[in-house]
């Protein structure tokens, strides 16, 4: 008896999805590097920290995405455009969820930390299906 053919669909998708984990990591580092910085160095407010950490974590992955993720080829600005608006959602939610976990008593990077993982689900299906 020959073995069934794997489903090719769901080994693309989790392949994506690694993918989107591994440039999402390098962003995210950066993002948090920022954030660190300008809370405890420049004493910015955690949410107006966490948006600018969103903000330049944001470009990093729209490149890393577009070439490695999802290996688009067609014209950049389209995607470029559709990125943005999908990162700024993001970047919105990660300073409310910033502003409320610290306004709850939570250390700012908790509160980032939840943003992190909330973000990283809705933003991938966002950039998966409508981005690119």
């Amino acid at each position: 008896m020959a073995a069934s053919p794997r489903p090719v669909v769901a080994v693309v998708s989790l392949r994506r999805v690694g993918r989107y984990a591994l440039v999402g990591s390098v962003a995210t580092a950066a993002h948090y590097a920022l954030l660190a910085c300008l809370v405890e160095r420049a004493r910015w407010p955690a949410w107006a920290a966490a948006g600018a950490g969103a903000a330049l974590g944001a470009q990093l992955a729209f490149v890393g995405n577009r070439v490695f993720t999802f290996a688009h080829r067609g014209p950049a600005g389209p995607a470029w455009r559709r990125f943005q608006a999908t990162a700024f959602l993001g970047l919105l939610l990660t300073m409310a969820l910033v502003a409320l976990g610290t306004f709850a008593g939570w250390h700012y990077m908790v509160g980032q930390a939840v943003a992190t993982v909330m973000v990283w689900l809705l933003t991938f299906l966002i950039n998966r299906h409508w981005t690119f």
